[in-house]
């Protein structure tokens, strides 16, 4: 018998921590729509992995996909058989950068990213020209890579481009019918920014995935394959420049907590204009952090 594929594997380890994290027993899972934003994947995948979850008894049925127990270790598919080549290449090279002192201007090889991420060095440097197309990292002209620092001007680029996606986002949310099921993945995310909220002081760690799946949840709306790609470099950038930078990270995850709390509230109220009202605020406030991070990281770096 031939094995599952990578993609359905992937999708489904993705459904299973989704669930773990968020469904309570009882509880019916959220769209096909929106899994495939959760999930990273096709409909069809989607559809292989609820099979899945059915199998293992873990819903009730194909049609009501009701959840009757929680995840075991044992639903999960090995994390080692799961990730390609370029999957891991890029694991470690966003590993290297959020866990590791690596500012602006440090250097790296081909042949110790692929090491560390067990790939061929063909397969490193495929990955690393593609990925330079972003202007993030860049090629020594005598062999090697390295880190590149972001100047104003790119950052300012990059808001301005991720405020047109968001925007449209919160503007197409604002379209759909108060039975369309967005709204019942509103209400759940208000719940989940709400319950990190009055906790916020002990589980602080918890707000970077939530920041993240309040904004996929929002520009998966518009099914748009480039607002997804281009959402993933925002992401990488913008944690990317807190890494200089942690003095105020607990306040600055407070403050946003409270500005998406602000957005999905005006949402569920169909008031189309706060919304957008409270977005550019949030959006503002993301753009003023992280120019001022890259000032102080100018002027550290001055004073060396």
């Amino acid at each position: 018998m031939a094995k599952p594929p990578t993609v359905f594997k992937r999708c489904t380890n993705l459904l299973l921590q989704f669930i773990a994290e968020n469904v309570a027993v009882g509880e019916m899972l959220p769209t096909e729509h929106h899994l495939t934003t959760i999930c990273q994947g096709s409909r069809t995948a989607v559809r292989s992995a609820i099979s899945y979850l059915n199998t293992r008894r873990l819903i009730n049925s194909l049609k009501d996909r009701q959840l009757i127990r929680k995840p075991i270790a044992g639903d999960y598919f090995d994390v080692a058989e799961l990730q390609s080549g370029a999957d891991r290449i890029q694991q470690v090279l966003m590993e290297r950068v959020y866990l590791r002192d690596m500012p602006p201007g440090t250097e790296f090889s081909e042949a110790e990213l692929a090491r560390e991420a067990d790939a061929s060095t063909v397969s490193v440097r495929e990955f690393l020209i593609g990925f330079s197309r972003f202007g993030l990292i860049e090629k020594k002209p005598r062999g090697g890579w390295r880190l590149c620092a972001f100047d104003l001007s790119f950052a300012e680029e990059l808001a301005d481009m991720r405020q047109m996606f968001e925007f449209a986002a919160v503007e197409h949310f604002a379209t759909l019918p108060p039975s369309d099921p967005a709204y019942k993945e509103l209400a759940r995310l208000i719940s989940r920014h709400e319950r990190l909220a009055a906790k916020i002081e002990t589980r602080g760690s918890e707000f970077p995935p939530l920041d993240r799946e309040f904004h996929t949840f929002l520009i998966g709306l518009l099914n748009n394959r480039f607002a997804q790609g281009f959402y993933d470099i925002v992401s990488f950038v913008f944690h990317y420049h807190y890494q200089w930078d942690k003095s105020d990270e607990m306040d600055r995850n407070k403050h946003a907590l409270q500005e998406h709390l602000s957005i999905l509230r005006a949402l569920a109220d169909c008031d189309a204009p706060r919304a957008l009202s409270c977005m550019k605020t949030h959006l503002n406030s993301s753009r003023r952090t992280m120019l001022q991070a890259i000032r102080n990281r100018e002027r550290n770096f001055s004073h060396t």
